[in-house]
């Protein structure tokens, strides 16, 4: 395989020359975003059958040649676990590379276990092991040395491979049906986009507001998120999630109110202090019918419930044996103890996990399937058998 390092505009447009007529194109970003909102991309690396190449855009510029390859309808592009790398196609170019197959998605249905990592698929499918000593590496510092070149270059050169095994043996199984929804979501632009009314939803600890509370909350959770795409800087730099929480709770009135809040810095009252007040103000005198409302937690369970949820969780455990998926890749324990309290609302009740357990669960809280020992083992059963 032959391997480049594309830095300039020319290099760029003979390698998408090259790259044309691809069945499939495999390609991972290296981005940094410890210090910015946004990612910041550094290195887009692409490979087929016969080539792989690092580019840099941070000299190559305008990435327009690539479009045509990108958005090929007969290119298939191959990510692992694509989502971050799908963000930054859509935050610099408003685009999502079409079709699209995950690996992570696809090993998951074909049992090798879930949210697995390119390395140990690599391993597990090819016998090979990457080199990781330059998983810390500062993308955005130049030059590359070679060995940075070629470990970034390790996340395509083997991808296609995997895609391939993946792909036969989803079809082998007849389960290649089943990611279509998945791959669907990930090349839809809603999946990329933020709604700042709802970074509230993100917090931990809010469980434990109320009322107004959380009203107070959600405004100040917007206005960080608005500050920090405006000034591109990371929302914990503005203001971190557990004063948000203490200023939701105390609700201070004025600036030496502020000046008591644990954590809130003194350059944040400085320069943020009336925003802050002014929020909580405007906040704290919305009508009942505007706060924001958490989604209906689960009730308390029953003896009866708990038990069925046992129930249940040994089913799933049964049903995913059958399929050799992983259990946690189809419901969790909250999901099923969502189901016990008569829940329909729920993702394995549809698209291709309704196929493969939410039928036969309900089967089992509606009491026509049941797990019972035979022969020593344990087998989802119907009452009647």
């Amino acid at each position: 395989m032959q391997e480049l390092f594309i830095d300039t505009p020319d290099q760029l447009q003979n390698l998408c020359a090259r790259l044309a007529g691809s069945k499939w194109l495999a390609l991972d970003t290296e981005f940094l975003r410890e210090k910015s909102y946004y990612p910041k991309f550094c290195l887009l690396q692409i490979a087929n059958e016969q080539i792989a190449a690092c580019i840099d855009p941070l000299a190559a510029g305008d990435f327009s040649a690539l479009m045509p390859l990108l958005e090929d309808p007969d290119i298939t592009k191959v990510f692992h676990a694509g989502r971050q790398d799908l963000e930054i196609f859509h935050q610099l170019w408003n685009t999502l590379p079409t079709p699209l197959f995950d690996t992570q998605l696809a090993a998951m249905l074909t049992g090798h276990g879930d949210q697995i990592g390119y390395a140990a698929l690599v391993q597990k499918l090819l016998g090979i092991t990457l080199d990781k000593s330059h998983s810390r590496t500062d993308w955005s510092l130049r030059p590359l040395a070679r060995e940075q070149q070629r470990y970034a270059l390790d996340d395509v050169i083997y991808l296609g491979r995997i895609y391939l095994q993946l792909k036969a043996e989803l079809e082998r199984l007849g389960r290649t049906h089943w990611l279509a929804d998945d791959f669907k979501t990930l090349a839809t632009p809603a999946t990329y986009q933020i709604d700042p009314q709802q970074q509230w939803q993100r917090i931990r600890g809010r469980q434990h507001l109320k009322g107004v509370q959380l009203a107070i909350l959600q405004s100040l959770a917007c206005w960080r998120e608005e500050t920090a795409i405006k000034r591109n800087k990371p929302k914990g730099w503005i203001i971190k999630d557990d004063v948000l929480l203490e200023l939701a709770r105390r609700k201070p009135k004025d600036k030496t109110a502020l000046s008591r809040t644990r954590g809130l810095e003194r350059h944040t009252i400085e320069r943020h202090g009336d925003t802050l007040l002014e929020l909580i103000s405007d906040s704290s005198r919305l009508p009942a019918e505007r706060w924001p409302r958490e989604k209906a937690q689960t009730p308390r369970l029953t003896t009866e419930q708990d038990a069925m949820v046992d129930i249940l969780m040994c089913s799933v455990r049964l049903l995913a044996k059958k399929q050799q998926l992983s259990p946690q890749a189809l419901a969790t324990r909250k999901e099923l103890e969502q189901l016990a309290t008569g829940s329909q609302d729920l993702a394995f009740l549809s698209g291709w996990k309704k196929a493969v357990i939410g039928n036969d669960l309900q089967k089992v809280v509606a009491g026509e399937l049941w797990p019972h020992p035979i022969n020593g083992q344990i087998c989802l059963t119907s009452s009647g058998e």
